[in-house]
This record gives structure tokens, sequence and C-alpha cells, in this order.
């Protein structure tokens, strides 16, 4: 039998790949209506409000140090993720030498209490020390190209963006189907709408800690939960309502 013919390597990605300028477009509030590119940095301008142990190990992996700060583009980034990111957790699978420490708390055991760090939350605060514009990361959370980058710009997202803002960034993904599996190893299979949700009322992700949500505004977002809740028992007219009435109110 003749020898098989070895794949073509892919051509580099660029940002532009990732961009379908009908859905960007018509996605509303936050993405299409704020003028300014530069996105705010909320909570701590150095850590990206990471654990302490899981940005320790990032600081101190190989991957990270040898190879991921000298990128310095998001498109070079972006590649990265496409060829190297597996999963969203922060270690690798059975590589967490101590079980159990979970949280912030678990900062102070020092990076050797940790594991095997992910590629995924390496690339996610090299992204954090590039500074993703708002373009670059609505490119992102909207690819086609592979889930992989879709979910860390979810994440970024998360870490970053203030609180008041979450709802806008997430809400128009709550009904997305396309599938996605964060567990290192494999077994969640998930739609984003299911990853947004969890983002928007769990502090929990695989094992670390998203940043705490002011209680007043979570209590603002599980209001638009219930509201949608309603509205899809009572119809769409009850949600378009509520929805002029606060237009009207602005």
């Amino acid at each position: 039998a003749a020898a098989p013919v070895p794949k073509p390597h892919p051509a580099p990605l660029t940002l532009q790949d990732f961009i379908d300028d009908g859905d960007v477009t018509e996605i509303p509030t936050i993405q299409s209506n704020r003028k300014s590119n530069t996105l705010p940095i909320w909570g701590n301008q150095q850590t990206m409000n990471l654990n302490g142990l899981v940005l320790e190990n990032v600081k101190e992996s190989y991957y990270y140090k040898n190879h991921l700060v000298e990128i310095d583009t998001a498109q070079q980034l972006l590649d990265e993720v496409f060829y190297k990111v597996k999963h969203l957790e922060p270690w690798e699978k059975g590589t967490r030498k101590v079980q159990g420490m979970t949280g912030m708390c678990g900062g102070v055991r020092g990076v050797g209490a940790g594991g095997v760090v992910s590629s995924a939350f390496c690339l996610l605060y090299r992204f954090f020390k590039v500074r993703l514009t708002r373009k670059q990361l609505i490119s992102m959370i909207n690819s086609r190209v592979s889930p992989y980058i879709r979910g860390l710009g979810f994440m970024y997202i998360r870490y970053t963006q203030p609180p008041a803002d979450l709802w806008e960034w997430f809400e128009p993904y709550l009904d997305d189907e396309e599938e996605i599996d964060p567990r290192s190893g494999g077994g969640d299979v998930m739609t984003f709408g299911q990853v947004v949700r969890i983002m928007l009322t769990k502090l929990d992700w695989y094992g670390t800690l998203f940043p705490r949500i002011p209680v007043p505004i979570q209590k603002e977002i599980d209001e638009k939960f219930a509201e949608r809740k309603r509205a899809l028992l009572f119809g769409d007219g009850h949600l378009d309502h509520r929805e002029r009435e606060r237009d009207e109110d602005r």
C-alpha cells in the first residue's frame, strides 16, 4: 500500500479567522455599543484575580517562563490556544499534589503544593498580560474555529471584567447550544449556555474560584434569571414588556 500523504501544516490563524461579521454586529449592548476598544480591568491589576496557588504555578511553569513570555500579540496566543488547549481546568489530570486545597487559601502553601498547571490557565494569564482589546475578546467568544478559544474568552471576561457588566457580556449566550468539555481528561460535556450560566451563578470552577460578585449585583443577576424563567412560562411578551419599562426609565 502507498504511504499516506502527510497533511499540510495549517496556515497560521489570524484574528479575522475568529470573526463572523454578521454575528458580531448583531450582538447587542456591551459588545457593539461601547466605543472604547480598551477594556477595563476589574479587581487586582497584577494577579488577574487568580487563585494565588494557580498564579504562582503559572509563573513558574516551563511553558510560561520559556515560551509564552516571548509572545506579545493576541494573534500568536490564539494560535497557541488552538494547538495546545484541550480543557479549561487549572491543573492537568492526575497532577494535583494536595487534594482538597481549593480556593484562595491554597496560595499560602507555595508552588510545591500545586501540580502541573494547565496550558489553558497559562494562556489565560498571558492574555491578561498583553491586555486583550474589546474587539479581540469579542472575536474570541464568537470563534467558529475552536470551542476552547471561546471558553478562554468567557473565562477572561469572568476574571477581569466589572461584575456589573457580566450580565451584558453573557446574556446573549445563555441559549448557545455549542458544546465544550472543560474537564481535564474529558467527561463533562456542556453547552456554552450552561458555561455562562455557571459563571454567573457559581464561584467554583474545577477546584479554583472565580472572583466573588458583590451581593447587590448577584441579586440583580438572579432576578434577571427569574425574569427569563417567567418569560419562558408566560411567553416572550412578558420579557419584552419588562425590557420596554427599563428602556423608558433610562
